[in-house]
């Protein structure tokens, strides 16, 4: 695969921090009148959102992914923040009239999270195609968390234009309805989520795991503290976590899991290897508040993985200069 396309949200991500626990707050009785405030500890503003940050991690790597998306005129700080990493910009698309989509998230003191998030310029996705947006005919195309017709659109480009496709609806599956799900499944390459929007996207789409391993080529899952598990070839990869003894924030954990996979993927690494340079990538964005805080260069990056996990001379390959000038 040389020539990735990363579509999703870019925006800006307001964390906040909440000393207590979001369980001991809420009345089981009383859930059908929610009316909750929670007092926070500290609130800072970080680039983000779901194609942005898996750009993001990709460039850090030394790759060079194109990151398709729709955003607001408050861009150009931004768009020299992903330049700086390697990341393509040519493809996001400014809508001078409307302000980059935002993402509010309140983290408790066990790492649950309660969100919102607004759209902004992220909603003018939908008027945009692969086949009008790029001068290239991709690879393969990431489609993650975005405008949901936008999503679906996309889904139905790649199918008709025979381009493979990793489909991650991760914080969309609540907009996204049971038979749009399913589409996007079984035309598929790859399907990624954690372990919570796994049963969610159970419940609606009516799929077992064996159905949806009758479609996609590979089903990779995140489960917190425990790891990751893939299931790829018709095999199945237990994949631990990094260990790491500074947790700071879980916003963009998985993003920056995808993007290690996307990494192995590109070079063709076996699977253990794979999900292990995931487990890394994720350990560096937990590591941090802020989804596009934590910075490595390829180097450092392959040493710390080799202090836990054998690479079997797999991650060399970061170590020589690939990346294409824009």
């Amino acid at each position: 695969m040389k020539e990735i396309v990363i579509t999703g949200s870019v925006a800006y991500d307001y964390l906040m921090r909440f000393p207590g626990l979001f369980r001991e707050q809420l009345l089981l009785d009383k859930l059908d009148r929610i009316s909750l405030s929670f007092l926070v500890d500290d609130m800072a503003r970080h680039w983000g959102g779901a194609g942005a940050n898996i750009a993001y991690n990709m460039g850090l790597l030394g790759m060079r992914p194109r990151l398709m998306a729709t955003v607001g005129r408050d861009f150009s700080d931004y768009r020299a923040w992903l330049e700086s990493v390697g990341v393509d910009t040519r493809a996001v698309i400014v809508i001078d009239h409307v302000f980059t989509a935002s993402f509010f998230a309140n983290t408790d003191a066990e790492n649950n999270q309660i969100a919102s998030f607004y759209s902004g310029a992220m909603a003018y996705a939908r008027h945009y195609s692969l086949t009008n947006t790029l001068d290239v005919q991709p690879d393969y195309v990431v489609i993650s968390p975005n405008d949901p017709q936008a999503m679906s659109q996309l889904v139905e480009e790649c199918i008709e234009r025979g381009i493979p496709y990793m489909y991650d609806p991760s914080q969309q599956l609540p907009r996204l309805d049971g038979e749009t799900l399913r589409r996007g499944i079984q035309g598929a390459h790859a399907l990624t989520v954690n372990e919570y929007e796994w049963n969610l996207l159970s419940r609606k789409t009516g799929m077992s795991q064996e159905d949806v391993l009758r479609y996609v080529k590979v089903l990779a899952r995140t489960l917190g503290k425990h790891g990751a598990e893939i299931f790829a070839d018709g095999q199945y990869y237990r994949i631990p976590i990094f260990p790491t003894d500074n947790v700071a924030d879980p916003t963009g954990v998985g993003d920056a899991f995808r993007a290690g996979l996307l990494c192995g993927m590109q070079h063709g690494w076996d699977w253990d290897i794979t999900g292990r340079v995931g487990a890394l990538c994720a350990a560096y964005a937990i590591e941090q508040t802020g989804t596009q805080t934590h910075r490595y260069t390829p180097a450092e990056f392959v040493a710390r993985f080799r202090q836990v996990f054998d690479d079997r001379g797999a991650l060399q390959a970061l170590l020589i200069p690939t990346r294409h000038s824009s």
